[in-house]
């Protein structure tokens, strides 16, 4: 099967997550531009980019009644809410004016992230063909060429306004692909789901998406901390960690994708959750650079296939007028990882230290592949074989 015609299936989902990749990546590249401009100490940054992660939060559990609301055009209105919220962050020179924009950026990602991943379960359903790891892992490498982009242009003396006006235009263009079927027959309701879906089917892929995203929130925000204080590297060796991670997460989507075998979803979760616990365990024992970027190169290929997986089993899973809505409850407590990821490394790190945090890291993800992934594997089947008037 050709990738270009797979690109095709699902162009719209596809190009929003660019979106969010764009916009998220040229953003983290310059926040110590944004954070000097706005002129905010680390405590009150930290509040602002928190209260953003709650919008997010909120609206991908609101994220069905947007679909319900517009449509066809729901993609293309939260990835609007993106840009534009995008383009007042590069305009903001006051906390407040940031904060807002900022919350108005992170809302329409929360939505565009549900709708992207619903609408991608609902193309897997109808051709029976696996696609969420190729449409993730796309995303992971335009937010590596994003990031890298917009360190090339800050080293060329670009303003930072014109950053955010360049990747804006690119935004508007990808917005003009974003039409999605009408999907008349979903439930959209708050309440939908309880009544259709077992509660802890959502709840326990809600679980393993979390801990994956955990995973990777922590390498991500973490790594390079490890390296450089822990093994005392320098700051471009430092940069290579999550640089590694983000590599190593998109080469092992695209490369399941090319596999495209949906027969065994719960062994293939499995046996990439302890990979990437093996990884995470060595990047925490590192006793030198070499081997830390071995653990978080395996760290990010395991787990990179863990999130889309879960999702793409739990669409395929539950009944078509409850897909939308199951996944974006999972989604909204996959997203918690986010909110649990930053205390619980520096819980750990400030009592123990950062080898201890990434080894708390690694043991959570074995014992999420040994306990949780067979449990979703069991409910997975029990859901899939209820009658149809259940």
């Amino acid at each position: 099967m050709s990738i270009l015609q797979d690109i095709s299936r699902t162009r719209a989902p596809l190009a929003s997550f660019l979106v969010i990749g764009l916009a998220w990546a040229s953003f983290s590249a310059q926040a110590p531009v944004l954070k000097s401009e706005i002129e905010a100490s680390d405590s009150v940054y930290g509040l602002v980019m928190l209260l953003a992660s709650v919008g997010a939060l909120l609206a991908m559990w609101l994220a069905p009644l947007a679909h319900k609301w517009v449509g066809a055009y729901s993609l293309m209105v939260g990835s609007f809410l993106v840009g534009t919220g995008f383009i007042f962050v590069g305009m903001s020179s006051q906390i407040v004016f940031f904060g807002l924009a900022l919350g108005v950026m992170a809302a329409g990602a929360g939505i565009v992230d549900v709708l992207a991943n619903a609408e991608i379960a609902e193309v897997e359903a109808d051709t029976r063909v696996a696609l969420m790891n190729l449409n993730h892992g796309l995303y992971s490498f335009s937010y590596a060429g994003a990031a890298l982009a917009t360190g090339w242009m800050r080293e060329a003396g670009w303003a930072t306004l014109s950053i955010f006006i360049v990747f804006g235009v690119g935004i508007v263009c990808l917005c003009l692909v974003m039409r999605i079927p009408k999907r008349h027959g979903l439930e959209t309701g708050i309440d939908a789901l309880p009544a259709r879906v077992p509660l802890g089917f959502v709840l326990t892929a809600g679980a393993v998406v979390l801990v994956a995203f955990l995973a990777e929130a922590s390498s991500e925000g973490w790594s390079a901390l490890h390296i450089e204080r822990t093994l005392q590297g320098g700051a471009a060796q430092g940069a290579m960690g999550p640089a590694i991670l983000g590599l190593t997460m998109g080469i092992g989507r695209l490369g399941w994708h090319f596999i495209n075998y949906t027969g065994r979803d719960i062994h293939a979760m499995i046996i990439a959750l302890l990979i990437s616990a093996f990884g995470m365990f060595l990047a925490g024992i590192a006793p030198n650079l070499a081997v830390a970027y071995l653990g978080f190169g395996l760290g990010g290929l395991g787990v990179s296939v863990v999130a889309p997986l879960a999702l793409g089993l739990l669409g395929r899973s539950v009944r078509g007028e409850v897909r939308l809505t199951a996944i974006s409850r999972a989604s909204a407590i996959g997203y918690g990882a986010f909110f649990l990821g930053p205390p619980l490394m520096g819980f750990v790190a400030e009592g123990f230290g950062l080898r201890t945090a990434f080894v708390v890291v690694a043991a959570l993800l074995a014992l999420v592949g040994v306990v949780l992934v067979p449990l979703y594997g069991r409910l997975a089947q029990e859901v899939s074989k209820a009658p149809t008037g259940a």
